[in-house]
């Protein structure tokens, strides 16, 4: 069997960034003194006249893109999740997402795969955050190939976006002649007794559980959603309709990310039970990323254990 290439998104940001740079002379990057981190040193090398550091002012960096895009620039805004959509929530709501600005927040080290940087960096908060925002367009890729299409698609849309990565080299799941599309999701595997939604990094989790269900006889249907918000109804609700249950699959909290929306669309169009695994109703911990994943049921072990949880639920 040929190795798995492991790539992190926020390298895959770097690099399409780079490539956005080289196709438009109206592409600003702005970052808050982790350029080495978030990986937009790559622009910073390559166009030095069109980036900008911040400083440790994320709020601040906030107000300079929207200023920035209010005079016809697309803006790429770089840190780490929980400043980004933690610290500068106030900006990014009335100076962003109220004046519907084209503004793109990069933010890398998201969840719990932030490992050793601990609780305070370990943000499972800024999907809900930004979801309460209107007009926010969120996007959570599962591998690098998926976050490049994200970067170069949501340059293209008009408005504020989300875009969502993390620190771990994680399984590449698509190939290049993946086609990526704002707004909807995609079937990765067929199967009629449940469908597991997942997004992020929990791609490749619920792809390697589908395998260990398989082999126990229970087919699963997986389904990637990149795109948070909007979320894909079609394809849920018809999940829900064929499967009659659902398990949602994020590193995230259960609370306000992909599982509340996942359950929000079929309560009003077609109810069935859904489990969400994610990070429950808890703050995250320091140690090595992969271990802090199995601690806090972030695997395809537990995926499967609530799978089955989930088809006991079912009618």
């Amino acid at each position: 069997m040929a190795d798995v290439v492991k790539v992190a998104t926020r390298d895959a940001y770097g690099k399409a960034l780079v490539e956005l740079g080289e196709k438009n002379d109206k592409v600003i990057v702005l970052d808050a003194d982790l350029a080495k981190a978030t990986k937009t040193i790559n622009f910073k090398n390559a166009f030095p006249d069109r980036f900008f550091d911040a400083g440790i002012a994320e709020s601040n960096m906030m107000g300079v893109a929207a200023g920035l895009a209010a005079v016809g620039y697309t803006v790429f805004a770089s840190s780490f999740a929980m400043f980004a959509a933690g610290r500068a929530f106030e900006q990014i709501r009335n100076s962003i997402g109220y004046t519907h600005l084209n503004v793109k927040i990069g933010a890398t080290h998201a969840g719990i795969s932030v490992g050793e940087d601990g609780a305070s960096h370990q943000c499972c908060e800024d999907i809900a955050l930004m979801r309460t925002i209107p007009g926010m367009t969120i996007i959570n890729p599962a591998d690098d190939v998926e976050a490049r299409l994200a970067v170069l698609a949501a340059a293209e849309l008009d408005g504020p976006v989300y875009l969502r990565f993390g620190r771990l080299a994680v399984p590449r799941v698509f190939d290049e002649s993946y086609r990526f599309e704002i707004g909807k999701g995609n079937v990765l595997r067929e199967g009629s007794d449940v469908a597991i939604i997942a997004t992020g990094l929990m791609v490749a989790e619920a792809l390697a559980a589908a395998e260990t269900l398989a082999a126990q006889g229970i087919n699963a249907r997986v389904i990637n959603m990149a795109t948070i918000k909007p979320i894909d109804k079609e394809l849920v609700i018809a999940a829900a309709q064929e499967t009659g249950v659902l398990v949602t699959v994020e590193e995230h909290s259960i609370i306000g990310g992909l599982g509340s929306a996942v359950t929000e669309t079929v309560c009003e169009a077609c109810p069935v039970p859904v489990i969400r695994v994610g990070v429950e109703d808890k703050f995250g911990a320091s140690g090595p990323a992969v271990e802090m994943l199995k601690i806090y049921g972030l695997c395809a072990e537990n995926i499967v254990e609530k799978t089955k949880a989930a088809l006991a639920l079912k009618k």
